[in-house]
Order: C-alpha cells, then sequence, then structure tokens
C-alpha cells in the first residue's frame, strides 16, 4: 500500500526550479532514501511533502488523502512527521521535557486550563509523562530521561530529536540529514535506531549525503539531481546506474572516481 505519494511535484522560486516534476510512491513499512548532490532539491522536497513550502504545481497525497496545501499542524496531525538538517532540541531542557513537547498537538489543555491547573490540565499531565516514558522505554533512551540535552553527545541529540516526533504519533516520518556531523560508531548507532522505528512500524524517509549509510539501510532510494527525478530503484542499482555516477562525479569522471566493490565499479 502506497502511504506517501508526489505526483508530478514542483517548486519554483522566481525562475529556479527548486523541484521540477518529480514523481514518488512510498510503500507503508519500507524505508525509503532521497538522495542527490548538493543543491538537487532533496530538503525542498520534503519540505513540499511536510506542507513547509506550497507546491508551485503537482500534488502530495498521504494514505490516499490529497494533502496538497495544507499546512504543517494539518498534515502533522495526519500523521507524517519531520525532522530537520539542523538539531532543534531546547538544549536546557531535559530528555523527557523535549519529548514531552512534541504532544502539544495530541492535548486539549488551554490558557485557562493551565492557569487554573483543572481537571483536564490534570489529565493531559498525566497523559504527557506516561506516553514520555513509553517512548524513552521503547527507543532506549531511559537513562537518559533527566540529562539536560545540550549535555548529551551529537549523535544522542539526534536520537532524542527523533523520539520527540514519535509523540505525534506519526505513520510516517522524514528525517532531513540525521547522519550529518556523526562519526562513524554514531552513524552505526544511528542506522540500528532507524531501523528498530522501521521494526516498531513506523514507514521513514530519509535524506542523506552519507552514501554507506544509505546503501545499507534502504530498501528503495530515489535520486535527485538539479530538481529533476533521474533514477529510482533498490541500492544496487542506484549504485550501478550511469546517470546517478555522472550526478556526482561528472561525465567522464564517473569511471575514474568510483569506488571499487567486489570487482566492479560503484558509487560508494
Amino acid at each position: 500500500m502506497t502511504i506517501l505519494e508526489g505526483k508530478s511535484v514542483s517548486k519554483h522560486f522566481s525562475g529556479l526550479k527548486a523541484v521540477d516534476q518529480v514523481d514518488m510512491k512510498v510503500d507503508e513499512g519500507e524505508i525509503f532514501g532521497i538522495i542527490g548532490p548538493n543543491g538537487a532539491g532533496k530538503t525542498t522536497f520534503f519540505n513540499l511533502c511536510s506542507g513547509t513550502y506550497p507546491v508551485t504545481s503537482g500534488e502530495i497525497w498521504l494514505e490516499g488523502k490529497n494533502i496538497t496545501g495544507k499546512h504543517p499542524e494539518e498534515i502533522a496531525h495526519l500523521g507524517l512527521a519531520r525532522t530537520f538538517q539542523n538539531i532543534k532540541l531546547f538544549t536546557q531542557m531535559t530528555v523527557a521535557e523535549n519529548i514531552a513537547i512534541g504532544f502539544h498537538i495530541r492535548t486539549k489543555t488551554n490558557i485557562f486550563d493551565a492557569i487554573t491547573r483543572n481537571r483536564r490540565f490534570r489529565e493531559d499531565e498525566a497523559y504527557i509523562a506516561r506516553k514520555t516514558d513509553e517512548i524513552l522505554e521503547r527507543l532506549g533512551l531511559s537513562e537518559y530521561k533527566h540529562y539536560k540535552a545540550a549535555n548529551l553527545s551529537y549523535g544522542m541529540q539526534r536520537k532524542v530529536e527523533i523520539a520527540r516526533t514519535m509523540a505525534l504519533e506519526p505513520k510516517i516520518l522524514l528525517l532531513d540529514e540525521p547522519a550529518a556531523g556523526m562519526n562513524p560508531m554514531e552513524t552505526q548507532e544511528l542506522s540500528e535506531f532507524v531501523r528498530k522505528l522501521n521494526d516498531d512500524g513506523y514507514t521513514i524517509v530519509v535524506i542523506e549525503h552519507d552514501m554507506k549509510f544509505i546503501m545499507n539501510l534502504c530498501d528503495r532510494i530515489l535520486v535527485l539531481n538539479y530538481g529533476r527525478k533521474i533514477c529510482e530503484g533498490v541500492p544496487e542499482e542506484i549504485k550501478r546506474n550511469r546517470e546517478v555516477q555522472e550526478a556526482y562525479f561528472g561525465k567522464g569522471l564517473a569511471a575514474g572516481n568510483a569506488v571499487k566493490v567486489e570487482g566492479e565499479e560503484t558509487l560508494a
């Protein structure tokens, strides 16, 4: 079953075609990768899917519903959550507090409730505390519950940011360069973390420049270049695709800059 679909999606900024007629289908339960050189339009495409940018033309569909033109909070309510390239944690708050903030769209408390601390406020507070503990336990982060985010390693901060999206009770997660800035050990731990999320039933779409991370993690991969889709397939197909090689290394240099894998030239 297709859970997220882009139909001829385009985004133009004045004369710049940042995303140009891109089609995409993400099936429920898979880990789907989006790659491409710098400036290929990957993050812009994420912004279109999550409602951060309005599309110039085309349509975005989530679980068979046309979400084109909906605001980010509406799309979040429908089950799509995302992270950003730059970590956006509240550094002076604890891990539990950062995750608790993610529940704001799932609670009913208003300003009056918060001031009077009435029954609805108390029920929401108890709900948030219980669900936060469940997320921490499920993702193996319970021991960090009372740590300030600022005191965590970079890799752990990324995990907490992803954990916060769980509070939105999403059906699909969009992860924008989650491994950026990580060392090899942190990247491996993140890969295992993402696989656990997928095993728990979350569909995941990930943008990443780390080719080893993407190739070892994703079921299928879409490649963008200059805003256009040039290739889509399983990792082995992507590795050996000439257009992909040329997009990264340039014509005439692709073979010389490719990495040897089992006797064949391929994208690392």
